[in-house]
């Protein structure tokens, strides 16, 4: 099983980021994805969710309205669309995926908000 992150990196406050998370070993379409982010000294907190189905998606309070999480299950690949990026959104940012007895984890992407 693997996840695998990209597309993290050094933005300006107000600027965008694409994350996309590469699944494989398993059948993504079964399963929920998360984004998690853990900043310095914080910790791991849920971003967004989205059913297998992407008919069901949450949102922390603190990105509705700047984050769109989806999926693509014909790339087994689920992404998290960042605009209006602020310092406070600098984390580290996992890729998550929930089945009905198993989660697994990916090994996270570096998302750096700074001028």
């Amino acid at each position: 099983v693997q996840l695998v992150e990209s597309g993290g990196g050094l933005v300006q406050p107000g600027g965008s980021l694409r994350l996309s998370c590469a699944a494989s070993g398993f059948t993504f379409s079964s399963y929920v994805m998360s984004w998690y982010r853990q900043g310095p000294g914080k910790e791991r907190e849920l971003v967004a969710s989205i059913v297998n189905t992407g008919g069901s998606i949450n949102y922390a309070d603190s990105v509705k309205g700047r984050f769109t999480i989806s999926r693509d299950n014909a790339k087994n690949t689920v992404y998290l669309q960042m605009t209006s990026l602020k310092p406070g959104d600098a984390a580290v940012y996992y890729c998550e995926a929930t089945g009905l007895w198993v989660e697994y984890w990916g090994q996270g992407t570096q998302v750096t908000v700074s001028s």
